[in-house]
């Protein structure tokens, strides 16, 4: 299950490498799109990139056996998982005061119907991809595994889910503006 751990996250990786180097390729257009750049898809951003930068390095440290595998509750382990989460909810919330700040109207606007389509995909395909985790998980992995792993790839299959929803979301406003 750890190998799945590492080819999922290079492939999380690869994904978010592209589509940082198809916005630097477009570097002219990239400047005048980021000034006119819709808040969700700033949100979307902002969430996918706190994900990446918390959990990427605690699902690295779990896939090199960084933490022993104790019987659970191992609180190592669950003060390493504590760390990232709470790092995470600080990035977002200082993340989120910033957007806010710098365009309140655009905060404060409701979704329209393209808002509305492109959540509504991205929220389709994330939940593809949790179901087929979490069945995974619950099902299968139970036979063969037990404690932190069954742990831990779950909490892997939720972030891969959100980053999925993400990633659709920043590729849905792309299309748009493109």
């Amino acid at each position: 299950m750890l190998k799945m751990f590492d080819i999922e996250l290079f492939l999380t990786t690869i994904v978010f490498i592209l589509l940082v180097t198809k916005t630097k390729l477009h570097k002219e257009s990239s400047m005048s799109y980021q000034e006119t750049m819709p808040y969700r898809e700033k949100i979307a951003w902002l969430s996918m990139l706190a994900m990446l930068f918390t959990f990427g390095p605690y699902f690295t440290l779990v896939a090199s056996g960084y933490f022993p595998a104790k019987p659970m509750p191992d609180l190592h382990q669950l003060a390493g998982y504590a760390i990232t989460a709470t790092l995470q909810v600080t990035l977002l919330l200082v993340g989120h005061m910033v957007l806010r700040r710098r365009n309140p109207q655009d905060a404060k606007l409701p979704a329209d119907e393209r808002d509305i389509a492109i959540k509504q995909r991205s929220v389709t395909a994330a939940y593809y991809v949790l179901i087929t985790g979490m069945i995974l998980v619950g099902v299968v992995m139970p036979f063969t595994s037990s404690g932190w792993e069954i742990v831990n790839s779950a909490l892997f299959m939720i972030v891969f889910a959100e980053l999925v929803q993400f990633s659709m979301v920043v590729v849905g406003y792309r299309r748009q503006a493109g």
